[in-house]
């Protein structure tokens, strides 16, 4: 890959600190998720749900790692409602798929027109040799390497999908338990809509993420991630080169593998990167909006990525570590575009009462 191309696709693909990936589009599949779902409708009742209770989030930073985008620190209303206890396996996402046809971003063909539309005009259009249907997968590096250039632990990689995660070479067999991933918001709404569910407000998973602990840095507490029995699936050692796996896996984790929060949520730290419903907006937290009831932000900005429109992405993934993207923290906020999908990002799915 030239170093031009290179540069194309960290610009145009990752977003911003922690991740990337690419836009497809295709005719193959439905033009909207709820053209579909409309026809195939699927109203499953609140099993393996938890009811979360409504409450006054106090919605922000906690401590010294805090970003600017998450102050101020404000109050916010969240009604009850009901969230998944883990996040949506592949076993589900591929009842999913059997039952209605969708066909996935990654699995899409790539518009050059449609993808030019969100990098900085006067992109060179890349060869078609490389405009094919993948997503970019993450790269172990051989050793120690700059941190401010995610471009040397991610490869763009044709044939990457949730079906194969790591590429055509890989498979999900013998991880059917594990989150599903290379999942852009599109394609989590789809299966949500026909879930009879929805995804969940940036408030309401920050508000669940706390499980009831006010103030808390992580969902089970204050001590550090990195003491005592293993409490998320994150990095451990040195990124990104050096993984000692003491938590027991480098890449996903089944589901459910490590100790629930107060509410008996699951994996609201590390394992993959969750969807939003809301638009983000950088500076959201400044404006009025962000205190009133069940907020959520409806406008995009990102300053880093001003040529596309991005989703919230919340909880940190297997490759946060604190020494680059504590993104397991309550109150990190991470933004991707939606038709964005990555081999450490999923989803789980909310449903109002």
């Amino acid at each position: 890959m030239n170093n031009r191309l290179l540069g194309w696709l960290t610009l145009a693909l990752l977003f911003q600190a922690c991740s990337p990936d690419s836009p497809n589009e295709t005719d193959s599949a439905p033009a909207t998720s709820a053209d579909f779902t409309a026809s195939m409708p699927h109203q499953p009742g609140t099993e393996n749900m938890a009811l979360i209770p409504g409450g006054t989030l106090q919605m922000g930073g906690d401590n010294k790692q805090a970003a600017p985008n998450e102050y101020p620190k404000h109050p916010v209303r969240v009604d009850s409602f009901y969230l998944d206890k883990k996040e949506v396996t592949n076993r589900e996402f591929k009842a999913f798929v059997e039952a209605t046809g969708y066909v996935t971003v990654a699995e899409r063909a790539i518009d050059w027109e449609e993808l030019k539309s969100t990098v900085p005009p006067g992109t060179p259009r890349p060869p078609d040799s490389l405009l094919q249907p993948g997503a970019l997968v993450f790269q172990a590096t051989n050793g120690p390497v700059p941190l401010d250039n995610v471009g040397q632990w991610w490869q763009w990689t044709i044939g990457a999908n949730w079906r194969h995660p790591e590429g055509p070479a890989s498979s999900i067999e013998a991880r059917m338990d594990h989150p599903v991933v290379q999942i852009a918001w599109e394609d989590a709404e789809a299966y949500a809509k026909w879930a009879g569910k929805r995804l969940p407000t940036e408030a309401e998973w920050e508000w669940a993420a706390r499980g009831g602990k006010e103030g808390a840095i992580y969902s089970w507490g204050n001590e550090p991630v990195g003491e005592g029995a293993p409490k998320a699936n994150y990095w451990e050692g040195f990124f990104p080169y050096e993984n000692t796996k003491a938590d027991g896996y480098f890449l996903t984790a089944p589901v459910g593998s490590y100790e629930p929060n107060g509410y008996g949520l699951y994996d609201m730290a590390g394992n993959v990167w969750e969807w939003c419903s809301d638009w983000y907006d950088y500076d959201f937290y400044k404006k009025l909006e962000a205190k009133q009831a069940n907020a959520e932000s409806e406008e995009a900005w990102n300053p880093m990525q001003p040529y596309q429109a991005e989703k919230v992405l919340r909880g940190g993934s297997f490759l946060c570590n604190d020494s680059y993207c504590s993104g397991y923290r309550n109150a990190r906020r991470m933004s991707s575009s939606p038709d964005t999908g990555l081999n450490h990002t999923g989803f789980r799915c909310a449903r109002s009462l």
